[in-house]
């Protein structure tokens, strides 16, 4: 069985990140997976600064231990002015690539306006840099205010087709090179 960790990039409480989060761990839980969710909003993480010790912070050693022992990701960010979230940034900032490196990473975008693929490009370049492998399949979830239900769902059908193959390109290709490492 893989292990995958979820990870969302807002501080929001009602974020529309962490609804379409939770919606890609049912996907790969229903597809046999393990996954576990490092909630931000909970964590006490400090700015980076670019060293590797953080001892008044034990979050960060709980951030990167957890990454560490997952064979997956999936990385869930508002688009916040055509980039990533600086709170996503920063905890993959804290971790390096004893942690990151050989991941398989799914990527998922939330904006409110129209969807387009920035804050995704700029994900794949930073997890291609410490060495992980993202998947093709990606999510952007464009005017969130309209995309979801009041009990979390996924409105659209096809946006919810695109959740299952998601899901199956994550669990699928995590399965096949945590086999081969």
């Amino acid at each position: 069985m893989v292990k995958i960790v979820g990870i969302g990039g807002s501080l929001r409480p009602n974020s529309y990140s962490y609804q379409a989060l939770k919606i890609a761990v049912q996907r790969v839980e229903a597809l046999g997976a393990e996954v576990e969710i490092l909630d931000l909003r909970e964590m006490k993480l400090p700015l980076c600064d670019g060293g590797d010790d953080y001892p008044d912070y034990p979050d960060v050693a709980q951030l990167q231990a957890t990454v560490k022992a997952a064979d997956g990701l999936i990385l869930a960010t508002p688009e916040y002015h055509g980039s990533v979230s600086g709170v996503l940034k920063n905890a993959l900032d804290l971790m390096s690539f004893d942690e990151l490196s050989g991941k398989v990473t799914g990527l998922i975008s939330v904006l409110g306006g129209q969807s387009n693929s920035n804050a995704l490009n700029d994900l794949r370049t930073i997890m291609r840099w410490v060495h992980a492998w993202v998947i093709p399949e990606q999510i952007a979830v464009g005017q969130a205010w309209q995309a979801f239900s009041e009990d979390g769902k996924i409105v659209d059908e096809k946006l919810s087709q695109r959740f299952d193959k998601f899901a199956e390109s994550l669990v699928e290709n995590t399965s096949k090179l945590s086999q081969v490492v």
